[in-house]
């Protein structure tokens, strides 16, 4: 018998390795989907609930296997309604993730990495150290969990997810895109991607990977400044990944895929919130179908940055719809708990 240290994580399995182990125990390859029901589509946390495998069967995956899931280990709820969550992962490390309500939606934003390595200078997470990825099965398991909160508080299940808490996702490429399989396969939570949207802060080559893989969820770019001297300043990113790349990127994205594109500008009160800043972003909308989403800034004690007067706002948004651009603009939420955009940081890690 496999002690509690040496039993193996049973949601890490591979197709061959499954196969091995029915082999193994002697049991008919029907097992296979059995189990994978209870992982996937009854999110089972204990080999133990699987009630229609064999007592034996349950026994025996028992003593070699363990399901880790993750935990939830605080929960804060926001004047506006938001609750942020703490989820534990099974070694110890913390993320957040965020349900966002309202009257028709029920949003979920779930975090790829313990931490970020990407260093943007006006979010919380970008001043953590990167410790880890996540697993594809602790990203599926913030949506579980958010969407038990979701049914518990409002009455409502969730409606849509974005991949927008701690970490860069496209860092995190294949977890990533596993977890999407899971929440969408119809043997798995049997969501429409459609309305699932992963937000990066713009790598462009893993941008032309997601085109090349025919992906179905939406994208949405983290820009904030559509010139590169600014967005240097403030993304360390764009130094790599620089606006032409971007946009090149992009544009194969979107002949790829016909996927909707999104892009996230948060205007800084005298950064980036001129009309020449607002030329410049709409001469980058140009070359595709794509909205704007204008955010209102949420301030961080480790930066100095301030979220731009009304009126400049309402300047900036006016020019851009003037030329045709979709513009959306995007109050905060959660403010009150750092629960939101560019808040998200783990103050207390459990050692």
């Amino acid at each position: 018998m496999a002690s509690l240290a040496e039993k193996k994580d049973l949601r890490k399995l591979s197709t061959t390795e499954w196969q091995a182990l029915m082999n193994q125990l002697g049991e008919p390859a029907f097992r296979i989907k059995q189990i994978q029901q209870w992982l996937w589509k009854r999110s089972a946390t204990q080999i133990s609930q699987m009630t229609n495998l064999p007592q034996a069967l349950r026994q025996k995956l028992s003593e070699e296997f363990e399901i880790r899931p993750v935990q939830i280990a605080r929960q804060q709820q926001s004047a506006d309604g938001t609750i942020k969550i703490g989820f534990l992962l099974h070694d110890g490390h913390m993320v957040e993730g965020v349900l966002i309500p309202t009257a028709t939606r029920m949003t979920a934003c779930v975090s790829s990495q313990v931490g970020c390595s990407l260093t943007c200078k006006f979010c919380a997470t970008g001043y953590m150290e990167r410790k880890r990825n996540l697993e594809a099965a602790e990203i599926y398991d913030q949506v579980v969990l958010i969407d038990q909160i979701a049914r518990k508080v409002y009455n409502m299940p969730l409606t849509n997810i974005v991949y927008m808490g701690m970490g860069e996702p496209l860092l995190n490429y294949a977890n990533v895109l596993a977890s999407i399989n899971l929440i969408t396969s119809p043997d798995g939570l049997g969501w429409s991607p459609k309305r699932i949207t992963l937000s990066t802060a713009g790598i462009a080559k893993m941008i032309r990977k997601l085109g090349d893989d025919k992906v179905k969820f939406n994208l949405a770019l983290s820009l904030h400044a559509a010139n590169d001297q600014k967005r240097s300043q403030i993304m360390p990113i764009n130094q790599t990944n620089n606006l032409v790349a971007l946009r090149d990127a992009l544009k194969y994205f979107y002949a790829q895929t016909k996927g909707e594109i999104t892009f996230e500008y948060i205007v800084f009160y005298r950064f980036n919130d001129t009309l020449q800043d607002a030329e410049e972003l709409y001469r980058f909308t140009k070359h595709l179908p794509v909205k704007v989403n204008i955010i209102e800034y949420n301030p961080i004690s480790q930066a100095q940055y301030a979220n731009t007067d009304p009126a400049t706002l309402e300047k900036f948004a006016a020019y851009l719809e003037e030329r045709g651009v979709v513009v959306n603009i995007r109050r905060s939420r959660g403010k009150d708990i750092d629960a939101a955009c560019g808040q998200l940081a783990i103050k207390h890690s459990p050692k």
